[in-house]
């Protein structure tokens, strides 16, 4: 595939765009509903601790800017979600559940920062530690792919699709893809950072396959 800067960053935009907006639906419907049963909170918060892996890996790998802005965004709508199964689904105040929240939102940013830093601290004449900076991309497609089965594991226990949004799974699948498409135009594919937006696919169609399947056959 030829070099084409316009194409990676339309891409790379909409990948971003997507997944800056997919934890939305699932935002305004926990709130809208005032409950979270039926979310794994699991869920949302392995996606918080995945993120800074691959915030430090795109960064340090100098990808474009979109690329650059997803795991922030990715994490702190994360957050977000996770701070909502706090408060409607463990029924904590909503004082302490804004304070676990912003604890580990600032401890997430902090160890960002921190690895950014010690990774680029810790190049030989311009050259990257690349094996400490795949382990990050590594560890963030572990965590990434391990992230849906508590959420799978919901449906099947309640037996029905319940405080999970489809439309959510839709985008985060259409984010996956869009970055993909963008690392391919870049001059240097970056496989790591594919392999970590390609399992996202998979992913989320097995898991939107799953709440399709049990919806219908609870409409039987």
């Amino acid at each position: 595939m030829p070099v084409n800067v316009v194409a990676e960053n339309v891409f790379g935009y909409l990948g971003a765009f997507c997944w800056a907006i997919q934890l939305v639906p699932q935002i305004w419907k926990s709130r809208r509903t005032k409950d979270t049963n039926g979310l794994s909170q699991w869920l949302v918060l392995l996606w918080a601790l995945s993120a800074p892996f691959l915030g430090v890996y795109v960064i340090v790998q100098n990808l474009n800017v979109p690329l650059i802005l997803q795991p922030q965004l990715f994490c702190t709508f994360a957050l977000v979600s996770w701070g909502q199964c706090q408060y409607y689904g463990k029924n904590r105040s909503k004082l302490v559940s804004i304070v676990l929240t912003v604890s580990v939102a600032a401890i997430l940013g902090c160890f960002e920062v921190g690895m950014v830093f010690a990774l680029k601290s810790s190049n030989h004449e311009g050259q990257v530690n690349q094996r400490g900076l795949q382990f990050f991309g590594i560890v963030c497609s572990v965590i990434i792919s391990l992230a849906l089965f508590p959420q799978y594991y919901e449906i099947w226990r309640l037996g029905e699709v319940r405080g999970i949004s489809i439309t959510f799974m839709i985008v985060d699948l259409l984010g996956g893809v869009f970055s993909d498409l963008s690392l391919i135009f870049k001059a240097d594919f970056d496989t790591i950072a594919a392999i970590t937006y390609t399992l996202v696919v998979p992913t989320d169609a097995e898991g939107g396959l799953l709440s399709w399947y049990l919806l219908g056959k609870n409409l039987r």
